[in-house]
């Protein structure tokens, strides 16, 4: 039904989506799933004919979005993560409105009134929609998703911000759309996607990662496998030889779970090794009693987190290392922080200029003291000294008429 063939969309030098391919059957109901800026959206605009690629093709029931873009785009439904709505419309004039819009043919009331009640919303349709609650809202939301009755209807987060008992409503539905429809949902509440999903896609840095059933999905994480098992024993010694002394047993941690003296652990052993065996007569040497072992499956959130580690440290063992330098603080700072300090600096030896620098032409009436390098000086010392340095090279008779010149100014 969506055929997706080395699909590229660049901005500038940044990629978004980075060859990826996929094939998606009529019927099958599929999870798109990633880490934010992983490349779901921008796929999904692909798809929807919102966004054209900058290589590859996408068709839809045998429609290029590209080349046939109405016959394509006839095909889908589209629940964007913020539903299109007119708030001042009635449920019922939004829904004509989408019916005129998307060109529809068939008998009008049968199928609006059809849709209404697949998504539970008879009861509303002339109530005003900015009336609604949020979780009606998401209805008619999906509501105009399905006029024209596309095979292909796409969720982007169809369930976010709804409470306990929307959301299940809200499965239940996707459920049975995808019974008559091909259904691609992209959502971040794995539960969901697991509650739903036929198959899970995973993209993460433009790159699709997985592509698997939903029973299947485990299959794609190395074969790690993981135990809850009781023991009877100090728990520190215990937990201790755990973590070194069972060969093939890469992680333990203790549990809150506690019987007696017997402490409940988590164990992790390395991929395709059975530690089972190995830890029984660990056990049996140390004479701390196995009471009971329970072997535990991988949930849907860490398979997604395992898969993204995964493809997180292969690419940046892919990217080419950069020796790092010891750089002064002037280095790390931004351009702006670098011309204020010039600035600073260059003002600072100006102001350092004026002091240091000795006057060309001294002004009448001014003194010019020298310059003293004995420690502690201050400006009262250093005028004293250089007056007591011209008087003993004027001599007596010049000190005697600075004396008299004095006195006569007295008397003036």
């Amino acid at each position: 039904m969506i055929q997706v063939s080395h699909l590229v969309k660049n901005y500038g030098s940044f990629c978004a989506v980075d060859d990826i391919s996929f094939r998606i059957e009529k019927g099958e109901v599929v999870g798109f799933l990633g880490p934010n800026g992983a490349g779901k959206s921008t796929t999904m605009n692909i798809i929807t004919g919102f966004l054209s690629a900058t290589l590859g093709t996408v068709t839809v029931g045998g429609a290029d979005i590209l080349d046939d873009p109405l016959n394509a785009k006839k095909m889908i439904g589209y629940l964007p993560e913020q539903p299109p709505l007119y708030p001042d419309m009635t449920v019922r004039e939004y829904l004509n409105f989408a019916y005129d819009l998307k060109g529809c043919t068939m008998d009008r009331e049968k199928h609006l009134d059809n849709i209404c009640r697949v998504v539970k919303i008879t009861d509303f349709r002339n109530k005003q929609i900015k009336y609604l609650s949020k979780g009606y809202k998401q209805r008619v939301g999906i509501a105009q998703a399905l006029v024209g009755n596309p095979p292909v209807i796409i969720f982007d987060e169809p369930t976010i911000g709804l409470d306990p008992k929307q959301i299940i409503e809200i499965r239940n539905l996707i459920r049975t759309l995808g019974k008559e429809h091909t259904v691609i949902l992209s959502t971040h509440i794995l539960q969901e996607v697991q509650a739903v999903c036929d198959r899970i896609l995973i993209i993460n840095r433009g790159k699709l990662v997985a592509d698997e059933k939903t029973e299947n999905i485990s299959r794609i994480v190395q074969n790690t496998r993981r135990f809850n098992v009781k023991i009877s024993g100090p728990q520190r010694d215990v937990l201790s030889m755990l973590r070194n002394d069972v060969p093939g047993l890469t992680y333990a941690e203790v549990l809150a779970e506690r019987d007696g003296d017997a402490y409940t652990y988590m164990i992790e052993s390395e991929p395709g090794t059975d530690i089972r065996k190995k830890l029984f007569y660990k056990l049996a040497e140390k004479q701390w009693p196995m009471i009971g072992l329970e072997a535990l499956g991988m949930s849907i959130e860490d398979i997604f987190i395992a898969v993204v580690d995964q493809t997180d440290r292969s690419t940046a063992k892919k990217l080419p290392q950069k020796k790092e330098k010891k750089r002064s603080v002037d280095a790390r700072r931004s351009r702006d922080e670098e011309l204020i300090a010039e600035d600073i600096v260059q003002r600072t030896a100006e102001e350092a200029g004026k002091f240091d620098a000795e006057p060309a032409d001294e002004q009448p009436g001014e003194k010019y003291y020298e310059d003293h390098k004995i420690a502690g000086d201050t400006i009262a010392e250093a005028a004293e000294e250089s007056e007591k340095r011209a008087a003993a090279s004027a001599g007596p008779d010049n000190v005697g008429a600075a004396g008299n010149g004095s006195a006569a100014d007295g008397q003036n």
